[in-house]
């Protein structure tokens, strides 16, 4: 008898790996729902999920393949219309009728590279903000980030019946950055490849290198998923899994939490991060069992253990695939100050490449360029404007153009300057994908008459139908038709019970939403139920539409509403903390008190402005765990705490205000090889209070540094080859790039004494670039002599001359020569006169 729940696992095991009879309509929807996140329960209708379950159907009958896969993929990795967080849409009805005759008559391998070309005949890669596309707006812009061209790969293979699922290390371990690619299941086995950046093989792309260094790589699929792979967690709506020894070596290291006595503490929370973008980011979470213990499988590099239970905590490194336990103690409170170095080393890197033959490269390449041709085509057909909205719009040029003509309707009635000044208020991507119900709707019930209405802080924070990284759909109309003119105008006059409103008739539920998925307001209002950023999203739709200035505040997520004055001044929303997992949110609360923070820094000659998220971040610490201060992208020293800084040209300001509470300053040096010197300084701020803290930037000792950053995708005027990127030219890896000013001394020096190190740099392997301001410069160079395996060209209009003087802080004295990589890091640099340049160069590059 005790064996017969071992027999029926493994015959539902059998069964689900085995091809089965054809899925009805019925049960596929009935799958759907069993684990739909709440916002696509509410967001989406029945009719648009019985609309894919048809044509996933219809691709399983019809395409070659679809009988043979077994029903536990097609269940978890064809049906599933969503990805990841993106916006949804009909895209696999378009993708089939587009797809299907195309990849028909090819075996399911063949058919995974050939969509890859189709996905790369639309879109190319270019980065943007967080918030995701849909799959047509990502088509129809022509390009996107690599979370958006993944998206799109996934969801195009899924239309024709392949599985396929979104693989995606949430940080690097080596450099600062992320990335996201795409598994495809072909005939028994998973295969991974770079969306929208065909090979001419499986498992092969850029990433190949990189991956073998990272230290985690996972993927979300729908539903209670029993695959073979290691299960990270499991949920309402999704089972994540790691699939990192897919790319790299892996261990498991166990971390013990005790108590100040030395006690194992049970249930504690253990978060194991990754330092990246200038912060240690939690990348998984454990819950430690009765010995206090919590493991973690990743890649054989460091780890920082962040280990707290209420206000107490502890952190430490890890190198995972020790065999010995790291053992935390919770010996940190509130109101401590402390500093400590770490550093930090990541994964050595592996080279692991499948075979690719001349002649398979060479047809790659030429279907390469042409699919750039039709994509450029394409993109040729948007409007030559020097409208710069009617430019950044691209394929929605038509919905931009036709909401800023004079006789639009129904927003003909408001001036075309205030259409301008809303559509300025939105993102690059909103403009990109925005649809013309939300433009028109931004503008429901406002009089666009009052002076008020101009007002750019009006525009910004009552017109503007953007809150946070939510899709966009109208919300004011609706509202208008259920709320009361007299219960607006008691929350206009008294913001506190709109808040009171929300508490009182809108339910928190933290388990139908794992993964965060942005409501709409309208759904948040007409489901009752939603998460707490839903709720926030909610509160802020609510209060615009009752013309309440209010916002989230970008820094801190804090809720805000603004007291109109002649200095708006922001106050906070607070909602009591729920005492349950499906409950009405409490009164609000008080706000906090407030003291003020100050960094000291010295210049040093490469860095005289460290970088927010490059080389620093701040953090507060919130029931024992560090929270990100979201500041800008373009934020540094100077802005944040220098003479550039709005808060400090107060006289009377001494350092940025923050909420009274435990602070956490994390800096970084980033070497070369990969590894970190990082910094960490801990402080109290309190109420009233200047605090002080250094900005520390350790330096090695024999290491290269990371100095600086510069776009390797840039592009110049080859002499041979025309236009193309400086990526194209070098490949991945690091690379020598000069910027020259032929006949002038410095120029003439380094030209010579790059000859005479002619041989040790084509040893070194390190592609050289060498760039001219004009073509007229460029002919000088027609007879170097003595270098070998050089591209020449010239740098157009300048641009990676101002590159380069902006962000290494260059007076722009030629010649100017760096040594950096295809991640954009910067490892040396040379500026005007330098004796010796060739030998520094091979020295450098020796160091690499």
């Amino acid at each position: 008898m005790k064996s017969l729940p071992i027999l029926t696992a493994l015959l539902l095991a059998l069964a689900a790996c085995a091809p089965s009879p054809e899925t009805t309509r019925d049960e596929a929807l009935t799958f759907l729902y069993a684990s739909m996140p709440l916002p696509d329960s509410v967001d989406y209708s029945r009719d648009f999920w019985l609309q894919n379950i048809d044509c996933a159907l219809q691709a399983r009958r019809e395409m070659p393949w679809g009988a043979t896969i077994p029903q536990r993929e097609w269940r978890h990795f064809v049906l599933p219309v969503r990805v990841n967080n993106e916006n949804l849409d009909t895209c696999r009805m378009v993708f089939y009728t587009q797809l299907k005759d195309r990849v028909r008559h090819l075996t399911m391998s063949e058919a995974i590279l050939e969509v890859n070309h189709w996905c790369h005949e639309h879109v190319t890669y270019q980065p943007s903000d967080e918030r995701t596309s849909s799959p047509l707006a990502t088509l129809r812009t022509a390009y996107g980030r690599c979370g958006e061209e993944s998206t799109l790969l996934v969801a195009a293979l899924r239309s024709v019946g392949i599985p396929a699922r979104q693989v995606y290390t949430p940080r690097w371990a080596h450099t600062d950055d992320n990335h996201a690619w795409v598994e495809a299941w072909a005939d028994g086995e998973w295969h991974f490849l770079g969306a929208c950046e065909p090979e001419p093989v499986l498992d092969l792309g850029w990433f190949n290198q990189p991956a073998s260094r990272a230290m985690l790589m996972h993927t979300k699929v729908f539903g209670p998923y029993d695959g073979p792979e290691e299960v990270m967690q499991r949920n309402a709506c999704f089972t994540e899994i790691d699939v990192t020894s897919r790319y790299a070596p892996t261990g498991r290291s166990c971390v013990q939490v005790l108590d100040a006595e030395g006690r194992p503490v049970p249930d504690a929370t253990v978060e194991f991060k990754i330092y990246n973008y200038a912060e240690f980011y939690p990348v998984a979470r454990r819950q430690t069992d009765a010995q206090g213990i919590a493991s973690m499988q990743a890649g054989l590099g460091d780890l920082l253990c962040w280990a707290h239970k209420g206000d107490a905590y502890g952190f430490g490194k890890i190198r995972i695939g020790r065999p010995d336990t790291l053992r935390l103690t919770l010996s940190h409170h509130p109101g401590e100050r402390y500093s400590l170095d770490l550093d930090i080393v990541p994964p050595v890197e592996r080279n692991t490449l499948p075979e690719v033959t001349p002649e398979q490269r060479a047809l790659n390449t030429s279907r390469l360029a042409y699919e750039d041709s039709l994509r450029n085509a394409y993109v040729a057909t948007f409007p030559a404007s020097d409208d710069p909205l009617i430019q950044a719009s691209r394929g929605n040029h038509a919905v931009i153009a036709a909401f800023l003509r004079p006789d639009h309707r129904p927003a003909g009635t408001v001036a075309p300057a205030l259409r301008r000044s809303l559509l300025q208020a939105l993102t690059a991507k909103d403009l990109r994908d925005v649809t013309p119900d939300v433009l028109d709707d931004a503008f429901f019930g406002i009089d666009t008459a009052s002076p008020e209405a101009l007002d750019d802080f009006h525009v910004r924070y009552v017109l503007n139908p953007r809150v946070a990284n939510e899709q966009l759909r109208p919300y004011k109309a609706f509202f208008a038709g259920h709320i009361l003119p007299e219960q607006a105008e008691a929350w206009r006059a008294d913001p506190q019970q709109l808040v009171a409103w929300i508490g009182e008739n809108i339910q928190l539920d933290t388990i139908r939403n794992p993964q965060q998925l942005r409501m709409t307001p309208v759904g948040a209002w007409t489901s009752r139920r939603c998460d707490a950023t839903s709720r926030d999203i909610l509160f802020v739709a609510l209060a615009r539409t009752c013309r309440i200035p209010a916002r989230i505040d970008p820094v801190t997520r804090k809720l805000q509403v603004a007291q109109l004055g002649a200095t708006p001044l922001w106050t906070d929303v607070h909602f009591a903390p729920s005492v349950s997992v499906a409950t009405k949110f409490g009164r609000p609360s008080r706000p906090s008190a407030q003291g003020a923070l100050f960094l000291t820094y010295a210049p040093t000659r490469y860095n005289p402005d460290p970088k927010y998220y490059t080389h620093f971040t701040l953090s507060q610490l919130q029931h024992g765990t560090p929270v990100l201060l979201n500041y800008g992208e373009d934020d540094t020293y100077r802005t944040l705490f220098g003479e550039a800084s709005p808060a400090l040209r107060r006289k009377d300001a001494q350092g940025i205000a923050l909420d009274a509470g435990d602070y956490l300053l994390v800096s970084g040096t980033r070497l070369a090889n990969g590894t970190v010197l990082v910094h960490v300084e801990a402080a109290p701020v309190q109420p009233g209070q200047l605090t002080r803290l250094p900005l520390v930037l350790r330096r090695a000792e024999t290491e290269l540094q990371v100095i600086g950053s510069f776009n390797s995708e840039n592009l110049y005027n080859d002499r041979t080859q025309g236009t193309r990127s400086l990526l194209s030219t070098t490949g991945r890896g690091y690379y020598i790039l000069g910027i020259l000013a032929p006949g002038n001394e410095p120029t003439d020096h380094a030209l010579r004494d790059l000859a005479a190190c002619s041989d040790a740099l084509a040893q070194s392997g390190l592609p050289l670039v060498l760039l001219t301001r004009n073509e007229q410069e460029a002919t000088a160079l027609d007879k170097l002599d003595g270098l070998q395996h050089v591209a020449l060209g010239t740098d157009i209009d300048h641009q990676i001359l101002d590159e380069l003087c902006t962000g290494m802080h260059l007076n722009g004295t030629l010649p100017i020569f760096i040594i950096a990589d295809t991640f954009n890091r910067v490892v040396f640099l040379s500026e005007g006169y330098t004796i010796g340049l060739g030998e520094q160069l091979v020295q450098a590059a020796a160091s690499l």
